[in-house]
C-alpha cells in the first residue's frame, strides 16, 4: 500500500509526523529497567490490596477492593502506525484493551488519552482518530467515558482501560510452571509490516493482513482465565516475543523454550525480514535482552528480527498445563484467532543457561 508524499494543500501523512509507531515507539527494555531501578516507587508490601504493581513488569496494576473483587488499571498509547486515521484509533484502542484481557479481567470503561499537533492536522483527521477509538470501545462493550488532551509536536492517542477480575482467576505473568505449554495467539510480524508500509513497500493484502491483526480484540484472556489449568498470561507486544517470554521467564525463574519452526507469522513477513524491512525498535530488543538468549546455531538475522518485532496489538502469550492446551486452543479458534499455536514449553532453568532458549 503504497503512500504519496503530501502536497501543500493536503494534509500530511500521519506516519511522517512521528519519529516511530505504534509499540515500535516504546523505551528499550533494557533503558526502562535502569530509569525503574534509579526511580523510588513504593514497595508492594507497603499496600497490601496491590496484588501486581511494578516488580515483574506485568500488563497492569491490580488494585484489590474485596473478597471476590479486584480492580485492573492500565494506560498504553503512541504514535502513528498508519497514515489512514480512524485505523489509527481503532488500533491504538485495541491495543490498550489487550492489557487488561491479559490479566484475565474484564474492562469496565476506558479513557482517552490524546497528544495532537493541533495546528498542524485539521481537526477532521482528529476527529476520525476519536472516533476509530470509540468504536473499538463500542466492540468491546465499554463506553469511552472521558480522557485528556494536549497541544503535542507528534500525533498520539490511547486510552486508560479499567477492568475487574475475581482474583482468584487473576492472571500474572510471573506464575508458569515447569512443563507448561506456551501458546501463542496471533501470529507476528506485525513490527515487519508496518516498516514495510513506511516504506511505501507493504500492498493492500499485507495492510489488510496488519489492520486484522491489530485490531483484533483480545477477548480470550477473560474465559481463558476461568480455567484452572492456565497459569499465566501477557501479551506480546513492544519488546518481541522473546521479551514478553524472558519476563514470564524471569518471574516464575524458569526457562521459556521456543521452538522456532512451530512460530506462526503474518503472510509474506519472512520475506520482507530477509530483504532488510525491520523496525529499529527490533535491533534495540535484541541489545537491550540478547544476552539473556540462546539462539540455535546458524540463525540467521531475519529470524531474530522476528523474534524481537515489536508487535503492536500482538497476541496474548498464555503458559498452561499440558492437558488444558486443546481447551485454550478451541478457546482461541471459537473467537477467530485462526492461527493459535502451541510454541514451546516452561522448563527447570539449567544452571549457567539463558532464561530463553530458541530451538
Amino acid at each position: 500500500m503504497n503512500s504519496s508524499a503530501s502536497s501543500p494543500t493536503t494534509p500530511p501523512r500521519l506516519t511522517s509526523l512521528s519519529h516511530g509507531g505504534g509499540c515500535g515507539c516504546k523505551i528499550a527494555p533494557g533503558v526502562l529497567s535502569d530509569l525503574l531501578a534509579r526511580s523510588r516507587l513504593p514497595l508492594p508490601q507497603q499496600f497490601p490490596q496491590l496484588l501486581v504493581g511494578t516488580e515483574t513488569a506485568d500488563d497492569a496494576a491490580v488494585y484489590q477492593i474485596n473478597e471476590r473483587q479486584a480492580i485492573v488499571a492500565t494506560t498504553d498509547f503512541f504514535m502513528p502506525i498508519v497514515d489512514d486515521p480512524y485505523d489509527f484509533g481503532r488500533i491504538a484502542a485495541t491495543n490498550a484493551l489487550s492489557d487488561i484481557y491479559a490479566m484475565g479481567a474484564t474492562p469496565l470503561f476506558a479513557l482517552a488519552i490524546v497528544g495532537m499537533p493541533i495546528h498542524v492536522l485539521p481537526h477532521e483527521t482528529i476527529a476520525r482518530i476519536l472516533e476509530g477509538g470509540e468504536a473499538v470501545c463500542r466492540d468491546a462493550g465499554i463506553a469511552l467515558a472521558g480522557g485528556h488532551s494536549i497541544d503535542s509536536v507528534e500525533p498520539i492517542y490511547g486510552l486508560v482501560g479499567i477492568g475487574i477480575v475475581d482474583p482468584a482467576q487473576l492472571k500474572r505473568n510471573a506464575s508458569a510452571q515447569a512443563g507448561d505449554v506456551l501458546i501463542l495467539g496471533k501470529p507476528l510480524g506485525v513490527g515487519v509490516l508496518s516498516a514495510a508500509l513506511k516504506k511505501g513497500q507493504l500492498d493492500e493484502q499485507g495492510y489488510a493482513r496488519m489492520l486484522h491483526s491489530t485490531t483484533q480484540l483480545n477477548r480470550p484472556g477473560t474465559a481463558l482465565a476461568a480455567l484452572p489449568g492456565v497459569h499465566a498470561m501477557t501479551d506480546v507486544t513492544g519488546f518481541g516475543l522473546l521479551g514478553h517470554a524472558l519476563e514470564l521467564a524471569r518471574g516464575a525463574g524458569l526457562q521459556a523454550q521456543l521452538q522456532c519452526a512451530q512460530l506462526p507469522l503474518l503472510p509474506g513477513v519472512r520475506e520482507l525480514a530477509a530483504q532488510g524491512i525491520v523496525t529499529g525498535a527490533s535491533a534495540r530488543n535484541w541489545q537491550s535482552y540478547g544476552d539473556k538468549v540462546q539462539l540455535p546455531a546458524g540463525c540467521d538475522e531475519a529470524t531474530r528480527a522476528l523474534l524481537t518485532d515489536p508487535q503492536t496489538s500482538g497476541g496474548l502469550l498464555v503458559a498452561c498445563a499440558p492437558e488444558a492446551a486443546d481447551q485454550v486452543l478451541r478457546l482461541f479458534t471459537q473467537a477467530g484467532f485462526a492461527q493459535a499455536s502451541v510454541i514451546g514449553r516452561m522448563a527447570a532453568l539449567p544452571p549457567g543457561q539463558a532464561p530463553v532458549c530458541v530451538q
